[in-house]
């Protein structure tokens, strides 16, 4: 159960930072965690697929936000006017 909690925290983090980082504010806390949480399972595989070993509780959140930005930026090429989750 712990890591979970840990898994929602990472995730609320690394999805938070990275729609700042590409659309200037947040989408809301939980579309915020599930995009960290979706971006972390990214983030994680494609580290693993190119031998990236990141460690703590930083690393998970670095791994999850660099998989939470390929996320938002494949939505964005998928959906109209690539404003995903806004207005």
């Amino acid at each position: 159960m712990g890591s979970f909690i840990v898994w929602i925290i990472v995730g609320g983090i690394a999805g938070f930072l990275a729609s700042k980082v590409l659309s200037g504010r947040g989408m809301g806390l939980p579309m915020d965690i599930l995009i960290g949480i979706v971006g972390g399972l990214i983030g994680g595989y494609l580290a693993g697929l190119v031998g990236i070993a990141f460690g703590g509780f930083v690393g998970d959140v670095i791994v999850a936000f660099v998989g939470a930005v390929i996320l938002l930026l494949v939505l964005r090429l998928l959906f109209k006017g690539g404003r995903v989750g806004h207005a």
